[in-house]
Formats: structure tokens, C-alpha cells, sequence
């Protein structure tokens, strides 16, 4: 499916609004059978190239520890752990009382970048006062990584981007621990581990070159859908290539609180559907695939699901795969017994 530059426009307006107000086969794969299934799955060669995808339906702290551990992952230097502080007043950003006892484990400093589109995390001074409202400078240390501005790092084998901005401050850290609230979103139509190092890390200005398709550096809006959500793709690859793919980088997924909405939305719908768990994997695409199988075959998922289809999200992990920053193919393992 494709949206045209017009309708691509009004999501943007859309989008904006709501901030001044305050407010590749998808195939459906039942949670209890651990893979996801593919006609290569007979031929060892293709067994042995998927991803593992580790689960677990305990959202809790242990939960979200235990499922860390899992990946058998050694950190090493400074960590950063990436997640999202959540617009104001009422999203649903991963609250600190979850992740607390994770982020001590690493020794993490938990890191953010300003938003380009409004709302009160655009300016770094608010960012940091927002940070501190929503409870995470009071578990861990708390940076701003484009406070002073961006760093590029450059895209191989993209067909939108030659290059992506990230904040200044991103070299600083040795590894970096991606903890994502997956969920829907107004403009890329979900929103998991791709984002997060992609839109997430990216400076303000790196914001806006990723939604235009590599075409403006100050306005986000107006740029064609697809070439946004190809942008994503090819941005996270710059990161996950610049730490060396799973040497330094992880990434954990939490299917809680499933709005169709992103947490940059500070009014987002009310979730219509269950939790489900918490994923994790040293594979970006093969975690958010698996996201989205368990919401497809979910069967109260019809309000997230549609709006991943309206957006065209499917197209961000098949440009993922594409251009190797992972793979979709992947084996579901449940590690609660």
C-alpha cells in the first residue's frame, strides 16, 4: 500500500495539532507456538539464520530482568539505556518503578533526544524538567544526547539517506541497552526497537531529515510515507553498524499499555487491547516482527492492527531486512517454564 505525499501531509498536521491541543508478510502467528513459521523453515540453512526472540508474559521488574538475561549480554564501559520519557501529561512511557532495577544492573545512564515537532520536551531545559517529573533522573543518571547540537554517522546500502544525525553526545557510550514500550504510532504506524534507534536517537535536526527522506533538516512534515518509513530502516542500520550490530547493542521490547498511540502523543488512546510481555533480542527487525505477529494473532488486536496497515508500517521492517540491519525470521523463545 502507498500514501501519498498529500495524506502523508495531514498525518503530519495532524500530529502537530494534537501536541498544541495537549493532547516481508505479516503473517498472524499464534503467541504459544515460540517460531514463526516460513516455508524455509524445513532447510537447516534458513532454521539456522533466524533469530532468537526471547519472551516472557511477566511484566514486572523480574520479568524485565530476567528476560535481559536471557540475551547472556556483558556490557562493557559506560552504558547507555535509550528509552523514551514520555510527552506530557498522560502517556504511556515506560515508568521507572519497571525498569529501575534494570537500568542498576547496567550501570546505566538513561538518554534521550529533544523531540522537532513541539510539545514540552523540545527545548532541552524542558526535556530535562520533564525527565525529572516522570520519575527517571531519580533512578539513574539522565543526559540529553543533543543537548549540544549532532554528530553524523554515515548510512550503507540506504536508498533515501547517505547519512544520519544523531545527538552530539552519542560516541560518548560504550554500549547501549534499546528499552522500548512497543505500541502503535500516528506516523510510522508502530513503534518498537527500529524507532527507537532510529527517530529516538536521532537529534532534533536528525528528526526531521529522517521523516522528510533525507530532505530537510528543520521541518518534519510533508515528506512522502514510504520514504519516511525506509528512512527509519536505513537510520537504525547506521547505528547498529556503528556498535557493531549485537556487540555493543541490545534491545528489549515491552507489550504494555498497546495504544494506538505513540508516547510522544501526551493524550493517546485508551488501549483496547491485553498486555502481552516482554520480548528481547540482539536482532532489531526480528524483535519488532515479533511484536507484530503476537498483535496480529491477538485476538483483540483489530484497533492496533489497523493502524499499522493504514500507515504501511510492514514496509519499515521489509526495508530493515533489505538493507541488513536484520532479519525477519526468528524463533520465539518463552523462558517462563
Amino acid at each position: 500500500m502507498k500514501i501519498k505525499k498529500s495524506t502523508a501531509l495531514l498525518m503530519g498536521l495532524l500530529f502537530a495539532l494534537c501536541f498544541s491541543a495537549g493532547c516481508g508478510i505479516i503473517t498472524p502467528q499464534p503467541a504459544e507456538t515460540g517460531v514463526k513459521e516460513s516455508p524455509a523453515t524445513s532447510n537447516s540453512q534458513a532454521a539456522a539464520s533466524q533469530k532468537v526472540v526471547y519472551m516472557t508474559k511477566d511484566i514486572s521488574p523480574e520479568g524485565l530482568t530476567a528476560v535481559y538475561r536471557a540475551l547472556e549480554w556483558q556490557p562493557k564501559g559506560k552504558v547507555a539505556v535509550k528509552l523514551s520519557t514520555g510527552e506530557p501529561p498522560a502517556s504511556n512511557y515506560l515508568r521507572p518503578e519497571l525498569i529501575k532495577d534494570l537500568v542498576r544492573r547496567v550501570s546505566g545512564t538513561i538518554v534521550e533526544c529533544n523531540t522537532a515537532y513541539g510539545g514540552s520536551r523540545a527545548a532541552t531545559a524542558m526535556h530535562y524538567q520533564v525527565a525529572e517529573d516522570h520519575g527517571f533522573t531519580k533512578i539513574a543518571k539522565f543526559q540529553i544526547l543533543d543537548e549540544n547540537g549532532s554528530m553524523a554517522l554515515p548510512v550503507a546500502g540506504g536508498s533515501r539517506l547517505k547519512e544520519n544525525y544523531v545527538g552530539a553526545a552519542f560516541a560518548d557510550y560504550d554500549c547501549y541497552l534499546i528499552l522500548s514500550h512497543f505500541k502503535g504510532h500516528a506516523m510510522a504506524g508502530f513503534g518498537g526497537a527500529i524507532k527507537n534507534i532510529s527517530i529516538g536517537l536521532a537529534s532534533s535536526a536528525g528528526k526531521s531529515w529522517i521523516h522528510s527522506g533525507g530532505k530537510n533538516k528543520t521541518n518534519p512534515w510533508g515528506g512522502e510515507q514510504d520514504a519516511f518509513l525506509e528512512s527509519m530502516a536505513e537510520a537504525g542500520k547506521s547505528v547498529s553498524d556503528y556498535l557493531g550490530k549485537g556487540e555493543r547493542i541490545v534491545y528489549v521490547n515491552v507489550m504494555n499499555r498497546l495504544s494506538v498511540d505513540c508516547d510522544c502523543d501526551g493524550n493517546p488512546a485508551e488501549p483496547d487491547m491485553h498486555d502481552i510481555g516482554i520480548l528481547a533480542s540482539h536482532d532489531p527487525v526480528a524483535l519488532d516482527q515479533a511484536c507484530v505477529d503476537l498483535v496480529y494473532a491477538a485476538k483483540d488486536g483489530k484497533t492496533l492492527i489497523e493502524r499499522i496497515e493504514s500507515r504501511n508500517g510492514p514496509h519499515t521492517l521489509e526495508q530493515a531486512e533489505k538493507i541488513g540491519l536484520g532479519s525477519r525470521k526468528y524463533k520465539l523463545k518463552n523462558i517462563d517454564g
